[in-house]
């Protein structure tokens, strides 16, 4: 089929015009409904400015996580059992070398398992966030806490 003057398409697609009788099939109420605020003038306009929070609580959220703050990467007190000798230092660097931890710019918290009570090297731990348990199961065994050492929620318990 050649393309001649005839057989070109519109470019422009006609607006619907509304409010010009019934027999046009958009009389009476133009296509907006019976009652509410969309049908009245000026119900179709958009979202009033309400607030930042409003209009961020009024958006679809992704499911999952809504922290800002990164969820800390696990570590067990068995896994450092397993995987470090006697008086080396515990730090991100190392846990990731060691294969422990994906990521060494994430926080890393170490915890302790549920079966386990003693731990038989005597581990420093440097910049890592720990339970209360882990904690006093590491000085126990003669190992330091060096760094971060409690979590912030154990902090604002203590304050309150």
């Amino acid at each position: 089929m050649s393309l001649q003057i005839h057989n070109i398409g519109k470019k422009k697609k006609n607006r619907k015009r509304v409010g010009r009788g019934n027999a046009s099939g958009h009389g009476t109420y133009c296509c907006r409904g019976l009652k509410g605020q969309r049908s009245r003038s000026g119900g179709k306009s958009g979202l009033k400015l309400r607030g930042f929070k409003q209009n961020l609580l009024n958006i679809p959220k992704m499911k999952g996580t809504k922290s800002i703050r990164p969820n800390a990467q696990v570590v067990n007190l068995s896994d450092l059992e397993k995987h470090y000798s006697e008086d080396l230092k515990v730090t991100p660097g190392n846990l990731l070398e060691k294969g422990l931890i994906d990521k060494s710019t994430l926080p890393v918290k170490i915890l302790r398992d549920k079966k386990f009570d003693k731990l038989t090297r005597k581990l420093e731990v440097f910049g890592c966030l720990l339970s209360g348990s882990a904690k006093d199961i590491i000085e126990k065994a003669g190992g330091k806490v060096v760094g971060i050492e409690k979590v912030k929620s154990q902090e604002s318990k203590v304050k309150s």
